[in-house]
């Protein structure tokens, strides 16, 4: 089952439908840093620096010649321009990327199509972007155009509720052709910031800090014989001496009013919870701090509570590696995603 990742990022959306069984036969991110990620942990290269608007007219047409029937395209277009109030929010030029996604699905007439974004995009104008969704890709099509035609199913989902030891709350929408998509029930547990990245506490790039303790831990590691991407971060010696004053899950809120000046938002100098999953690992990395130890978690910390395997390797700079794995969908997300859809393929 051969799919198209648009927007594809370092691939977490890709890396889950490839464990449940998909073909990932060409992916688009405008992102160089992210497509070397991309093509590096991958046997074929598939992935090209492109905009989504060139490749639809200059690349997948060939693809679609090459590759015969697509049977899915996924992605997460920015959609920013539905924020906009008293005007035909579609024509942003913000939304381009969303209508050249569209376009792409018009163009392939894939058995499935997968939309990711940020929980903002239920609400943002009234929630005109999922009328637009709705009608676009649906039946009841815009603006005199017919619809595409799939049965669509959004929902907002938290990444913890499916593995993932990080609550991450996204939307997905998926459309299928003459079926409708059931998303996946919680697991009915979720596991914790510890429970996620113990046994890299006290690890290098030689050797893991301790044993794996859980399922999770010894999935991640796979066949490793040591972590990668486990560089430390050298702090000052006044970071250091807050972090070290934060309790377990508190924030800088936590400590006496006088601290509050060093950063001026709540977020700030957050501390992860030994009891709880790892808030959301964004794309910035100085204001969450590890549960244990007085410091922001490593790159592979961070991978790791994205659920990236550990033989999963970042390229670029410091900053450029936290962006590119904070962009990303939790792989083990993607996965549940995608083997429902793959069950009702089938």
């Amino acid at each position: 089952m051969k799919i198209i990742d648009l927007f594809c990022g370092i691939g977490g959306l890709s890396l889950g439908f490839e464990q449940a069984g998909f073909e990932v036969v060409s992916a688009v991110d405008m992102w160089e840093d992210a497509v070397k990620t991309y093509n590096h942990n991958r046997e074929q290269k598939v992935a090209q620096v492109i905009s989504v608007e060139d490749y639809n007219d200059l690349v997948l047409p060939t693809v679609l010649a090459h590759q015969g029937h697509i049977t899915g395209i996924i992605g997460g277009p920015p959609c920013q321009g539905f924020s906009t109030v008293g005007r035909r929010v579609v024509d942003d030029p913000r939304n381009k990327m969303y209508l050249e996604f569209y376009k792409a699905v018009k163009l392939a007439k894939p058995d499935f199509f997968v939309i990711e974004n940020v929980k903002g995009m239920l609400t943002l104008n009234k929630g005109a972007f999922v009328k637009d969704l709705l009608a676009r890709f649906g039946k009841e099509g815009v603006d005199g155009e017919k619809g595409l035609g799939y049965t669509i199913s959004y929902q907002l989902v938290n990444a913890a509720d499916y593995g993932v030891p990080q609550n991450r709350y996204r939307v997905f929408y998926v459309g299928i052709k003459n079926k409708k998509f059931v998303f996946p029930e919680p697991f009915g547990y979720q596991l914790t910031a510890k429970d996620g990245i113990s046994d890299l506490l006290h690890s290098t790039n030689e050797y893991y800090g301790s044993e794996p303790v859980n399922d999770f831990q010894r999935a991640m590691r796979g066949n490793m014989t040591h972590p990668i991407n486990q560089d430390y971060t050298d702090h000052s010696q006044q970071t250091i001496d807050i972090i070290s004053k934060i309790p377990d899950g508190g924030n800088i809120r936590s400590l006496p009013r006088e601290y509050w000046e060093v950063r001026k938002y709540n977020k700030a100098f957050e501390r992860m919870g030994t009891f709880k999953p790892s808030n959301t690992i964004d794309t910035g990395h100085r204001n969450y701090f590890h549960y244990a130890e007085p410091r922001i978690p490593t790159l592979r910390e961070s991978a790791r509570l994205q659920s990236f395997p550990d033989s999963f390797e970042v390229l670029g700079t410091r900053g450029s590696q936290y962006k590119q794995v904070g962009n990303a969908v939790p792989p083990m997300l993607a996965y549940v995603i995608a083997q429902n859809i793959k069950q009702i393929l089938e």
